[in-house]
C-alpha cells in the first residue's frame, strides 16, 4: 500500500484527498449523496468543515484523474484505548461500480488508517448491500458481535445526517457517525 499522502492508482482510478472544494466537487457531491442516502448534499461550507477537519480524512475517486466517481470519508480519532478509525459515507457511482473504485477507496483509507497507527477499522453496512458486503469481507473486514446504539436530536436541522435509514451488518445503525450504503 502507499504511503499516506500519496493517491492511489487502480486502472485508471486514482484516489486522493480532497482538500479543496471546488465547484466541481460540489456537483460531485450533488449528484452521489442521493445514491447513498435521502438526506441532502452537503453545502459546499459543509465539505470545507470536512475537508479541513482534523479527524476525517474526505477521499474521492477520480476516472482518469478527472470526474469523481465515487467517495469515502475515514473518520480518526484517540481514545484512551488507543486510535480508532470509521469508514463513513461510501458512495460509488451508479456508472462505476464493479469497476474497483470501492475498494480502491477502502484499500487508501485502510492504508492512511494503518498509517495514523489504528489497529482496526469499523464501518457497518446493510445487509442488502450485498456486492459492498462481498468487498468487505473480500478485503478482510469481519462482522463484529456488539450492540450498536444511536440517540437522536430531534431539534437537529430537518434533512440532516441522521434522517436516513443506516447501513449495518446487524441491521442497526453504528458509528462515530453513520455509514450508508450505496456502494
Amino acid at each position: 500500500m502507499p504511503p499516506t499522502g500519496h493517491g492511489r492508482t487502480s486502472a485508471t482510478i486514482v484516489v486522493e484527498e480532497a482538500t479543496d472544494v471546488d465547484d466541481q466537487l460540489v456537483a460531485a457531491f450533488e449528484r452521489l449523496i442521493p445514491q447513498l442516502s435521502s438526506s441532502p448534499p452537503p453545502r459546499r461550507e459543509e465539505l470545507q468543515e470536512v475537508a479541513a477537519s482534523g479527524s476525517a480524512v474526505l477521499l474521492v475517486a477520480r476516472d482518469g484523474g478527472r470526474d469523481v466517481v465515487g467517495s469515502l470519508t475515514l473518520v480518526l480519532f484517540r481514545v484512551p484505548t488507543g486510535v480508532r478509525a470509521w469508514i463513513e459515507d461510501v458512495v460509488v457511482d451508479e456508472s462505476s461500480r464493479g469497476t474497483g473504485v470501492g475498494e480502491a477507496l477502502v484499500r487508501e483509507a485502510l492504508s492512511r488508517a494503518a498509517a495514523a497507527g489504528a489497529r482496526s477499522v469499523d464501518l457497518t453496512s446493510r445487509p442488502g448491500r450485498e456486492a459492498a458486503n462481498r468487498l468487505y469481507r473480500r478485503l478482510g473486514f469481519e462482522m463484529r458481535e456488539t450492540n450498536v446504539y444511536r440517540w437522536k436530536d430531534e431539534t437537529a436541522r430537518a434533512g440532516g445526517a441522521d434522517a436516513s435509514p443506516v447501513d449495518s451488518p446487524s441491521g442497526s445503525s453504528g458509528g462515530p457517525g453513520e455509514h450508508r450504503g450505496g456502494r
